[in-house]
Parts: C-alpha cells; structure tokens; sequence
C-alpha cells in the first residue's frame, strides 16, 4: 500500500487514517445533535444490538444471527421512522452550511428585486402593542413562501396596514392566537401555527411565541417580529439568533438591514438596544 506505515503487525495507510478522522468526525456530530433528547437513548441501544449481532456472527451462533439479522435488515427504514425529527435537523444544518444561495454557485441565476415594502406599519404597530403588552408574532418570508404555514392558518390576503395588524393581535381578536406571514408586500395569513424550536440552548426566559420563531428560521430564511406579551419587549429573529429589546429606531434599521440587505448608519449601531440572546 502506497505511503502506509506500520504498528505492530498492522499496515495502516493514509486513508485508513483520513477514514478513521472522518468517521470519528460523522460520529461526533451525531452524539452532539441527540444529545439531551431521548433519541440518543434509543440511538445507543441500537448500537448495542448491532455489537451484539456481530459478536454472535463471529461466535458461530447461527439461530440468534438470524434472528438479529433480521432486525438489523429493517434497521435501516426504523432509524428513519424513528430519528426523522433528528434526520431532518441535520440535513437542514447541511443545507446551512453549503449556502449555496449565498455563494452563487450558478452564475446564470440572478435576483430579481422587489418592490420596497413599507416597514412603517410594522414599525408603529409593534410600538403601540408593545406599549400594551398585547403579544404579536410576524413572519417575512423571503426565498421560502412559508406556503405550508399560511395554509395552516386563515388566508387574509389584504393590504398592509397598522389597524388591521392591530385589530388581528387585539385579545379579543379570533385571530390573534397564532402568527401573521407576511408574503408578496401583503398579509398573507393570520393564526398560522409555526413550528416550535427544541434546541435545549433557547433560555428559558423565552416563551413559546420565541421559540416558534426561533423554530421557524432554523427550518426557513425568514424574518421573525416578536412582541412579548409578559414584558412588552420587540425582538427579531433570523437564523436562530434572536435580537432583543429593540427601539422603533433600531427596528427599522434591523428590518432594512435584514429584508432588504441595507447597512444600518453607524449613528443607531447601538449595543444597548439589540442583544443576541446567549
């Protein structure tokens, strides 16, 4: 074997060492995307009865081989009905992590601009809500439509206004419960039900209305508005890390900068209006 070495009575090459790192690498990322959850549980005892067939293969003992290798034939479809959640969390992070919208892999592709929507309604809606502590939960969609999410809800589709997102979050308001998306410059749908982050690292000062849009832009590109209900704190959301406690001004500037790629001036850069939650 071309530039192997030896220990002891083995011959090891350099790609037995690149196999073992890479393998060693695959393993890790496992343990640390189950861990905590009970499917590291089930993933460990999988392992357990995959040793076990092997050592009873190599033992001889052909009745218990068989048996166990019956199971482990349908291994493969019970590791995907089991570790689906689990499944889909890594290829998501595959899918981050290529980006490849972001590194324009194909150079035929181009943006095509839209129309600049109005940030004012959003901006004076989420101001006044937040001064009565009334919760709220907005959607931006950008590349995804959050087609699956609007379709869940109750189909609006009308213009964007601060009374009518008012009148949608009001308490009394059928349609408050429940997040509006925001598509096309118009209100798409309200009372949609987002998916709820289970990443165990989202601080426990944060509610249910965070973590639906924590979970939200781990699955999507979108921006998410938040306004607690218990502190009356506006927050935005992309990519799974949360800006907090923003003014009306910094808002503005998070919602140009986050929508539309607009730098905000250095002027409102202020780290005491938007913390990323630890």
């Amino acid at each position: 074997m071309i530039g192997s070495f030896g220990i002891g009575f083995l011959r090891i090459g350099w790609i037995d060492v690149v196999d073992v790192l890479l393998v060693t690498v695959l393993f890790y990322q496992l343990y640390k995307l189950l861990t905590g959850s009970v499917a590291l549980k089930i993933f460990l005892g999988l392992m357990s009865i995959y040793t076990l067939y092997l050592v009873v293969k190599a033992a001889g003992m052909e009745l218990l081989t068989s048996i166990l290798g019956q199971f482990m034939s349908v291994g493969v479809l019970a590791s995907i009905i089991l570790f689906q959640q689990e499944i889909r969390r890594f290829l998501l992070t595959i899918g981050k992590a290529t980006a490849f919208d972001r590194m324009r892999v194909f150079p035929w592709r181009r943006d095509v601009p839209a129309e600049r929507m109005n940030l004012t309604p959003f901006v004076e809606a989420a101001k006044s809500l937040a001064g009565k502590s009334t919760g709220a939960l907005i959607a931006f969609t950008l590349s995804s439509e959050l087609k699956f999410y609007a379709d869940s809800g109750d189909l609006i589709d009308a213009a964007i206004s601060k009374r009518l997102l008012m009148s949608i979050f009001n308490k009394t308001s059928p349609l408050h419960d429940g997040a509006v998306i925001i598509a096309n410059n118009r209100i798409r749908a309200a009372r949609c039900i987002l998916p709820v982050s289970e990443n165990p690292d989202v601080p426990a000062s944060m509610g249910l209305r965070h973590r639906a849009a924590i979970g939200l832009t781990e699955m999507t590109d979108s921006v998410v508005l938040v306004v607690s209900e218990e502190t009356g704190q506006i927050s935005l959301v992309r990519g799974g890390e949360v800006f907090r406690n923003l003014s009306a001004t910094d808002l503005r500037a998070r919602l140009n900068e986050l929508l539309f790629d607009v730098a905000p001036k250095p002027a409102s850069a202020s780290t005491s209006a938007a913390e990323v939650a630890a």
